[in-house]
């Protein structure tokens, strides 16, 4: 287990729990689940390739250096899309960090939509990821949900074979609550440095659970009480999927929606304009602010809105524009 150590006397409020492993990793993440066109069996042609290229050259250039992947994306689409640019220009993969997540099989004349994380599926699932980048290794390998018939010494293992064979770096969880995470660390030799759970200002029982401790209203929030302060004292970086509540507070047409998300995207447009900045880096800022320095990823392959989310790294909301953000999105006032 990889303990925190805090320096009271130097303490940098801006380190992610994630530099411990990889200190070059940017604070925001773009995910590629957009890349490689649809969820179809269509190929991938060039307009997917020009897309791919100029998302990963418009991140690159805004300072946003880690990619996150899964295998099941556009059925490998946006793996093999994103391994192209990389055979077309090699000298990228030296700039950035690339993590997959694998663990996810969709029904088949085998079985229903389901999670396997027996070593034959996790080893076949890395050894695909790797072909279709069209790389040697991982940064790092996320369990993308967890499987409920996990054998803990094989999965123990499976990973430590993938890890001395250098075909991983690290590796990290997805949708996992720390009871889960505490229980897969107590057989592993390294460390699981991340966890990857939906976290917006449309989702927010990571943060309600902690401030309804002890009170009925926080009974039946989807969220496990604990796993942020868990992470944040295990060395075990947070990484938020749907952050940007797919535009839902940042652009997108609220005019049907309930009236607090109304009044929560105009809250956001304000905080732009006072901050001189955009609805999405308002959006961001406000995940980032928080102490356990979540990664947030952001699912846009539009290269002026990765910009706009880029700009997310030069904000820190006050508390009290935090708190009126958070309040808002609840649509109710704290207990």
């Amino acid at each position: 287990m990889t303990k925190v150590k805090i320096d009271k006397e130097n303490k940098d409020m801006n380190a992610l729990a994630i530099h411990q492993h990889l200190p070059t990793a940017s604070q925001i993440i773009c995910g590629c689940m957009g890349l490689g066109g649809g969820w179809d069996q269509q190929p991938i042609n060039k307009t997917h390739y020009h897309q791919a290229q100029q998302f990963i050259e418009t991140a690159l250039a805004t300072g946003i250096n880690y990619f996150d992947h899964a295998d099941i994306y556009t059925f490998g689409k946006a793996e093999q899309v994103f391994g192209q640019v990389l055979a077309e220009q090699p000298s990228l993969r030296e700039q950035m960090i690339v993590q997959s997540k694998c663990a996810i099989r969709f029904d088949d004349d085998s079985g229903p939509k389901r999670y396997d994380f027996s070593n034959e599926w996790i080893t076949k699932s890395v050894d695909g990821i790797l072909s279709r980048l069209g790389i040697e290794y991982l940064d790092v390998l996320q369990l993308h949900r967890p499987d409920p018939l996990m054998e803990l010494a094989e999965l123990a293992e499976c990973l430590t074979s993938l890890q001395t064979s250098g075909r991983v770096k690290h590796f990290g969880v997805s949708n996992m609550n720390h009871h889960q995470i505490a229980y897969l660390q107590s057989a592993l030799d390294m460390p699981i440095i991340a966890n990857q759970i939906e976290i917006s200002l449309q989702q927010l029982g990571w943060l309600d659970h902690g401030v309804l401790a002890g009170n009925p209203a926080g009974e039946h929030g989807n969220f496990c009480a604990g796993t942020m302060e868990y992470s944040q004292l295990n060395g075990v970086q947070i990484q938020s999927w749907g952050s940007l509540a797919q535009g839902l507070f940042s652009g997108r047409d609220v005019s049907n929606q309930a009236e607090y998300i109304k009044q929560t995207a105009k809250l956001v447009a304000n905080l732009a304009e006072q901050y001189n900045t955009n609805a999405d880096a308002i959006a961001l800022s406000w995940i980032m602010r928080h102490p356990a320095n979540i990664q947030p990823i952001i699912g846009t392959t539009n290269p002026e809105r990765i910009k706009r989310c880029a700009e997310a790294s030069k904000v820190k909301l006050s508390r009290e524009d935090w708190y009126q953000l958070y309040v808002s999105a609840r649509g109710e006032e704290l207990p």
